[in-house]
């Protein structure tokens, strides 16, 4: 998917032969695995063929008032802790790791979550479905920074991607993202930072400091041994 051009017809962000993100599988999937994804999935999964609720709290068994989205969830483990750290709240991953998928099926099973619905596709066509300003918050978190300059056109982050995310977030609502790949963050803040419909949260215009509720995930230890920093940005929809 490439995020930094639009159609002219729609204005929307045109898919582009390359996807922004990389391979869809690594390990074969144990029995275990297998009987989750073929039984749990199809119960959680979004059917982005029916048009979406204009009250997508209708998603979700207890209708929660506040819906947020995860875009690029890994292995699910800052989704699973935020579903369980506010259950009245509905949240949405996006995801399109195989492996990342199971083991956030994994989560949702053992902690027993009825609050998490799943969309194991490109998010692109997610945020399309999605009403405008239906969204509390959505996070993106490490996404693949793509660290060669030829497939710097492959970063989620462009200027088309951050348009569609922000009017999908209510009046007030919140985009958090992070990453361990400094010229990234300088990327991240610079196209936020010129999306008309985004505020940035932090008094000096750059970061903001990295949440304390927010776990450590595998991905990020990884980078704390490589020596990796960690960039966090928070920008709130005016």
């Amino acid at each position: 998917m490439d995020t930094g051009t639009e159609d002219e017809g729609t204005g929307r962000p045109e898919r582009a032969a390359e996807a922004f993100f990389g391979r869809r599988k690594t390990k074969p999937l144990r029995k275990a695995q297998q009987a989750l994804y073929d039984e749990l999935l199809p119960r959680l999964r979004l059917d982005l063929t029916q048009p979406c609720p204009a009250d997508i709290g209708e998603l979700f068994p207890h209708k929660p008032s506040q819906v947020r989205l995860e875009i690029g969830f890994g292995a699910g483990e800052h989704l699973a802790h935020e579903a369980a750290r506010f259950p009245a709240a509905g949240f949405i991953g996006a995801e399109v790791f195989l492996n990342g998928v199971v083991r956030m099926l994994q989560h949702i099973d053992a902690a027993e979550l009825a609050n998490v619905r799943i969309h194991d596709e490109d998010a692109l066509p997610l945020l399309e479905w999605l009403p405008d300003a239906s969204i509390d918050r959505i996070d993106l978190l490490y996404p693949d920074p793509w660290p060669k300059k030829r497939h710097h056109k492959r970063r989620i982050v462009q200027p088309a991607f951050m348009s569609l995310v922000a009017s999908r977030l209510r009046v007030g609502g919140v985009l958090r993202m992070a990453t361990d790949w400094q010229h990234y963050a300088t990327q991240m803040l610079e196209v936020a930072s010129a999306c008309p419909l985004l505020a940035n949260e932090s008094a000096a215009g750059e970061y903001v400091p990295r949440p304390d509720s927010r776990p450590v995930t595998r991905f990020e230890r990884r980078g704390q041994r490589l020596g990796h920093g960690t960039w966090d940005l928070s920008f709130r929809r005016s």
